[in-house]
């Protein structure tokens, strides 16, 4: 077989297999939602289909699959139906850049536990997250309605606001490894700690962008329903609606398995060295924590109120960012 033919084949295996991953990510990160939740509000979660309900979403999955699209007499119709797929296709391709373990011998030959390592990763990152936000505010224009409207404006001033500060609390990490490839900064930090010793400033900044990036409480002003009725998606019904659900958890996880990355060393953990596959327990479990620290704070913490949530973004997360990248950038050159 040629080489190129086997790059080939191995991109598209891996690639397959990352949708997968995240599909099932995104359905059981519902029900674990829901029965955190339920634990912390004393109260009984999902517990009727499956065994300790472990088959809910697949019900809803069929449901929403058999359920009825309408579409507003007033809409937009192209840009309505394009809306939900720019939302989730984003999600899905971020992931393409992370490593999520250390390269492992396959078939005789190393194979990498990741789709591709850029040596650009963080730029690719980014450009592609500031896209998921068009389908949010497209989804918001073209529903007619103007709850939709509003939403999808509220999300293009959040995404405006904080990505600034995203794309700032990243420097650090790049500062401090020399390179913008996300398997660089793995390397850098199995060579001296995890970053987010040297970074938590940086780290908190990122991961509360992070969570006003993918709307989720207390930023998730674009969809307040106690305002909005849902917002950009109040119009949406059947797979168009899960198509949104599934880009916001999808993001989660996207989120959280680049903080895992940058600041948590990714997949480094006891042993990886001589049992590679550890690797992806341990980013896998990094990970969950994370998540499970976004639901806690869903269920922790009220809404903002747009003001303030536009205040904090500009007047607290990006002084802090900055101030982050200027004394990252001094006590580097300072001492070597």
């Amino acid at each position: 077989m040629s080489p190129v033919i086997g790059i080939v084949i191995e991109a598209i295996i891996k690639s397959a297999l990352m949708v997968f991953v995240l599909a099932t990510a995104f359905a059981y990160l519902t029900l674990a939602e829901r029965k955190i939740a339920a634990f912390v509000q004393v109260r009984k979660g999902p517990n009727r289909v499956g065994p300790w309900g472990l088959m809910q979403p697949a019900a809803d999955g069929i449901k929403l699959l058999f359920k009825e699209e309408m579409v507003p007499a007033g809409a937009d119709k192209v840009l309505f139906f394009l809306a939900p797929i720019l939302t989730m296709i984003p999600a899905m391709v971020i992931m393409a850049v992370v490593p999520i373990g250390p390269d492992v011998e396959l078939f005789g030959r190393s194979i990498r536990l990741g789709i591709s390592d850029l040596n650009v990763g963080m730029l690719y990152i980014l450009s592609v997250a500031s896209v998921a936000v068009y389908g949010i505010v497209l989804a918001g224009w073209s529903s007619a309605n103007k709850y939709s409207l509003l939403g999808g404006l509220r999300a293009s001033a959040q995404m405006i606001s904080y990505e600034i500060a995203l794309g700032l609390s990243i420097i650090g990490p790049i500062i401090l490894a020399g390179t913008m490839s996300l398997q660089g900064i793995i390397t850098a930090q199995q060579q001296s700690t995890w970053y987010v010793l040297w970074q938590p400033v940086g780290a908190l900044v990122f991961f509360l962008a992070g969570l006003a990036e993918v709307n989720r409480a207390p930023f998730d002003m674009p969809e307040a329903e106690q305002e909005l009725t849902a917002g950009y998606f109040t119009e949406y019904s059947g797979m168009k609606f899960s198509l949104f659900f599934m880009g916001e958890y999808i993001k989660m996880v996207a989120v959280c398995a680049i903080a895992t990355t940058l600041f948590l060393g990714g997949y480094l953990g006891p042993y990886v060295e001589q049992l590679p596959w550890l690797g992806i327990l341990y980013f896998t479990i990094k990970t969950t924590a994370l998540l499970f620290l976004m639901i806690w704070i869903r269920l922790t913490l009220p809404r903002l109120r747009y003001d303030q949530l536009m205040a904090f973004g500009w007047k607290v997360l990006l002084p802090l960012a900055l101030a982050n990248v200027v004394v990252t950038a001094t006590a580097t050159v300072l001492l070597g």
